[in-house]
């Protein structure tokens, strides 16, 4: 028995950019159906976007993995007004691989890593990669199936690297969409365990489905601000999209992890950062009422800049003030 979630509200605090979509298709030079669920970082004295490229026109798109996706770059001055690249900048397909996609990239020691993740004939796996001008990228692990959704710290912990990760525990879970959100650790960014579940579906009261990291962490003097996708089904929506039935809702949480333990929760917003209202995340996407955060840059004046893909079809922006969000963390309103 599914308990339905009911509707949702986004964090007040939070604005929308005017301007949004920050990046549709109709901005990119080379073909391209949907631009969305983008990394996006501030390296070497630019913003820089990593994007997700369907290619495939939207009769092609299957439910299936399919072949016509790559990654596209962009990059800004302002990290509002983007220049696309002329081509894409990654793709991975082989005879077991068939796509790479959903990059989200940290700034880590001077060099920037990109975690992504890999659909094969064999299950989905996660990958973590180094650049550092994004034509030329070193695969440095790739995880075993099923694992996607993975994200960085921007600096070790303990003396380890850390990730967040979100697992398929299908069997473990009673067969059923509950998948919940991990935390691992690296002494190389090869290699990777001493693993723990940080924070599961039953703990988030906007979700009944899943749950999984969503934008690279930022430090604060109060924690790691973390930003999470969670996602609510009800079985009763109907044709929401470009599917017969798109069933799911995903809207965006917050959470603060302790800056020395990060698998300690300090505190978590008990209502959504974002909930799909706006126009470009509710209606004429490929799959409405999609919200998914790739990329979260904290500047100097204290202004959080939070980019996401809606509708699984652009990429969009939205910003608030450090101290609003970390207060939405600690002092949780009623949900």
């Amino acid at each position: 028995m599914i308990t339905k979630i009911g509707p949702l509200k986004s964090y007040p605090l939070v604005t929308r950019h005017p301007g949004n979509p920050v990046l549709a298709a109709s901005h990119v030079p080379y073909p391209t159906a949907l631009v969305f669920n983008a990394g996006v970082t501030k390296f070497q004295g630019k913003y820089v976007m990593v994007f997700r490229n369907d290619y495939g026109s939207l009769a092609e798109q299957t439910i299936e993995p399919h072949e016509t996706t790559d990654l596209g770059l962009a990059y800004s001055d302002d990290g509002i007004h983007w220049n696309v690249q002329p081509r894409p900048c990654f793709r991975l397909h082989d005879g077991e691989i068939i796509r790479a996609y959903d990059p989200r990239l940290t700034v880590l020691d001077g060099r920037c890593y990109m975690c992504f993740a890999v659909d094969t004939k064999h299950g989905i796996r996660g990958g973590v990669a180094v650049t550092d001008d994004f034509e030329n990228f070193e695969i440095l692990s790739l995880s075993t199936p099923d694992l996607r959704n993975m994200v960085l710290f921007p600096e070790r912990v303990g003396g380890q690297y850390v990730r967040l990760e979100r697992p398929f525990t299908v069997y473990s879970r009673g067969g059923i969409d509950r998948f919940d959100m991990w935390i691992s650790r690296s002494p190389d960014l090869r290699y990777w365990g001493d693993s723990e579940l940080l924070l599961a579906v039953e703990q988030v009261p906007f979700a009944n489905d899943k749950i999984g990291p969503a934008a690279p962490p930022v430090k604060t003097d109060k924690g790691w601000l973390t930003t999470f996708h969670a996602v609510d089904l009800d079985p009763e929506r109907g044709k929401n999209g470009w599917e017969p039935s798109w069933k799911k809702r995903y809207t965006a949480g917050i959470m603060l992890l302790d800056l020395d333990n990060p698998s300690r929760i300090v505190g978590m917003s008990r209502t959504p950062l974002l909930a799909p209202e706006a126009s470009y995340e509710t209606d004429g996407g490929f799959r409405n009422d999609v919200i998914f955060p790739g990329g979260m840059i904290l500047e100097d004046s204290g202004e959080v800049k939070i980019y996401y893909g809606a509708a699984d079809t652009v990429e969009c922006l939205a910003t608030a003030h450090v101290d609003d969000l970390v207060q939405a963390c600690l002092e949780p309103q009623e949900a």
